[in-house]
């Protein structure tokens, strides 16, 4: 990894990681906090620092973890976070105030909570003014709590669109920005954390700096994929293009594995094949054609009709192509000729057209209905692996024939990506393979339950794949990862480990950051 950290001397180095392991001793019971610190009630905000409403900010989706603050803000300004945190700076490292931001409330394992610290919602700093550029490299400027919907709909009033997209867009963009953000576009377009031109950043000593490639460079680096831990995200340039009209969305169905994947890895490879290439894993479901056919259309209805698919594993691609309204009809002629090439089970071609906009906020139906059933607010103990090319047919074999054999509880997407469209200077780690897959276990739990569904079935079933993974030595990084000792966290990062170090001792050196997370704990000194 490259970083203009590497090339100097090795004291700073160590001079940062004894400051931050040696000099401190970590509490690791419980903070010692009476009440709140007379002086943060006399900080003056054009927003609102609420020491009693708190309770929402102590949950989040995975619904695993429950955390209750000291406070929350409620950020009317910039000024307001950094305040803040600037007071806590000063505070000094006696003080054992954390601060977390939170956007929407998606984090899986209290990673954006702050027990006994402060919790910003990030959602109060979205502003109604999001500005457009038009011109010959298109970029919209949002705030770090603004949801990616919004910035749908506003982009498209230009008819622009960012490149990069989650498959969920009510997220936030300093969220997705801490991790990466990956969906069906990343191997064309890389992840997003890829396609942004600029930070706003909020550092953990309270400083405001803009950053990009050419200001403030290593800052812009380390909080891309940098999990919080170095700034909160307050602004972001994001890149755009045109806006296609509509989609072709295309799902095919596979018995074999091999043959799903050297499919999957022959289109990110082919020059403007499909603009989204995605993959799921089906686990003994049965009358999945049907659940199909109130969106999609079988190419052949008579042969789909006939197709059983009980007691089996399958494999479904999930293709999109983009057009506008008046390229349908030549777009459909040359979908059906390049899917000709694919080695899919026949009778289960099934398309339909709809909207961009219907397209990419398609999860939003699915929780729609999840919430009208109480399904939706529930445990969500999922997993995300990046797994190199080079042993994603031994995962396959053993996750797929031996762990999971009875059901899955949630969708399992599966899909390669091209290590050449990620910026190696980010924090994001990954495999060290030119292509590699994003897997995705996004179980749901059911509380009372005892049997396959239930929460403790499902982490014991992640445990066997984690524990798999290592003992078969398959180079596997976990996304949106969660550990809770540090040498698991160096683990993770490994050669990268010193740099992140090296970045949070400048950026945020008593650890007041994202405490959520795990790596880092604030320390109090020895004497």
């Amino acid at each position: 990894m490259s970083s203009p950290f590497l090339t100097q001397n090795n004291r700073f180095f160590w001079r940062s990681f004894m400051f931050l392991f040696l000099n401190c001793i970590t509490i690791r019971t419980k903070p010692c906090c009476s009440g709140n610190p007379p002086s943060l009630r006399t900080l003056t905000f054009d927003g609102d620092l609420t020491f009693d409403e708190v309770h929402h900010a102590a949950t989040d989706f995975g619904h695993r973890f429950q955390m209750l603050p000291l406070a929350v803000l409620h950020p009317k300004s910039v000024s307001d976070i950094a305040t803040t945190i600037k007071h806590i700076w000063h505070l000094g490292a006696h003080s054992n105030i954390t601060v977390a931001a939170r956007g929407h409330g998606h984090s899986l394992h209290g990673q954006a909570q702050a027990h006994h610290g402060i919790v910003i919602n990030m959602e109060a700093l979205r502003s109604p003014k999001k500005h457009v550029y038009t011109g010959k490299a298109p970029y919209v400027d949002v705030s770090g709590g603004e949801l990616w919907i919004n910035v749908l709909h506003e982009t498209l009033k230009y008819g622009l669109a960012p490149k990069s997209w989650t498959d969920y867009l009510h997220l936030s963009i300093g969220g997705t920005l801490s991790n990466a953000g990956i969906s069906g576009q990343a191997f064309r377009h890389g992840p997003q954390i890829s396609n942004v031109h600029q930070l706003e950043v909020v550092t953990g000593k309270g400083e405001v700096l803009n950053c990009s490639e050419n200001q403030n460079d290593d800052l812009f680096y380390s909080v891309l994929g940098g999990l919080g831990q170095f700034g909160i995200i307050t602004r972001a340039r994001i890149s755009l293009e045109a806006a296609p009209q509509k989609v072709k969305w295309i799902r095919v169905l596979y018995s074999d594995f091999t043959t799903f994947a050297r499919d999957q890895e022959h289109l990110i490879a082919a020059e403007k094949a499909f603009d989204y290439i995605e993959g799921f894993v089906i686990i003994n479901r049965t009358g999945i054609l049907n659940n199909w056919r109130s969106s999609f259309d079988p190419q052949d209805p008579v042969q789909a009709s006939q197709f059983k698919s009980d007691g089996k594993t399958l494999f479904c691609l999930e293709l999109a192509k983009y057009f506008n309204t008046d390229e349908s009809d030549q777009q459909h002629e040359e979908i059906i000729n390049k899917l000709s090439l694919l080695k899919y089970i026949q009778p289960t071609l099934f398309l339909t057209e709809v909207s961009y906009e219907e397209f990419l906020d398609r999860v939003h139906v699915s929780e729609v209905k999840l919430q009208s059933k109480g399904l939706w607010e529930v445990p969500h103990p999922w997993l995300n692996l990046l797994i190199p090319k080079s042993n994603i047919q031994a995962f396959a074999e053993e996750v797929f024939g031996n762990i999971l054999t009875t059901t899955s509880n949630g969708p399992i997407l599966i899909y390669p990506v091209n290590k050449s469209k990620w910026d190696n200077r980010t924090s994001a780690v990954i495999p060290d393979e030119d292509i590699f897959y994003l897997v995705a276990f996004l179980s749901s739990a059911v509380n009372s339950s005892a049997g396959t569904d239930s929460l403790e079935h499902i982490l014991t079933q992640n445990k066997r794949i984690l524990e798999f993974c290592e003992t078969a030595n398959l180079g596997v990084k976990q996304y949106l990862p969660h550990y809770t000792m540090q040498e698991d966290w160096q683990a993770h990062f490994g050669p990268q480990w010193k740099v992140f170090v090296q970045r949070k001792s400048t950026y945020d050196p008593l650890a007041i950051l994202a405490p959520g997370q795990r790596i880092f704990q604030k320390a109090i000194p020895f004497w």
